[in-house]
């Protein structure tokens, strides 16, 4: 693969989750019952990150849980073989919360789904929302992104890798190609 364009610098991200955490205090009138959930990998670095931003913003700490979504995942080889998730643990309570789970990148939406499913099997939450850093197009669910940091269109041969400082010791956003 080929660097095509660094999109987004440790700034560029920082901005845009500064402005995430603006729009979900603002959508939801404020922060009570909210619970963020990030989608291991870099979802979870991600949403402490909001949560951060959220508590400097308004004083209040919001929960961040986490999900794994490997076992719910659609494009496993199904059998009766296949592990499921027993006892799947979220690290927060999210029973009559807003959930709000988040990700680094929005593709086909089919992390997104599985994410879903494991939320609703621990619990029954007043509502889920999805914020991402980057949604890149090509959905095949009707699902989409509640906030978004940046739009960034691609193609299907494009790749776009995002690292964060937690686990790849950069913050960056760059769109690789064929």
């Amino acid at each position: 693969m080929k660097l095509k364009a660094n999109l987004l610098d440790e700034k560029a991200i920082k901005r845009s989750l500064i402005r995430i955490s603006h729009e979900i205090i603002e959508r939801n009138k404020g922060v009570e019952g909210i619970v963020l959930i990030g989608i291991k990998r870099r979802g979870c670095p991600i949403a402490q990150r909001i949560a951060d931003e959220i508590m400097d913003i308004e004083g209040i700490e919001i929960p961040v849980g986490s999900v794994d979504i490997t076992f719910y995942r659609d494009d496993l080889n199904h059998n009766e073989e296949t592990p499921r998730v027993a006892n799947i643990n979220l690290g927060v309570d999210i029973q009559n919360k807003k959930v709000i789970i988040v990700d680094d990148v929005l593709f086909t939406c089919r992390t997104v789904r599985a994410a879903i499913d494991a939320v609703i099997d621990v619990g029954r939450p007043n509502a889920i929302q999805l914020a991402v850093l980057i949604d890149r197009g090509h959905k095949e669910l009707p699902i989409r992104a509640d906030y978004v940091g940046k739009n960034i269109p691609t193609s299907r041969n494009e790749k776009i890798a995002v690292n964060i400082l937690e686990l790849d010791n950069e913050d960056s956003v760059k769109i690789y190609e064929d």
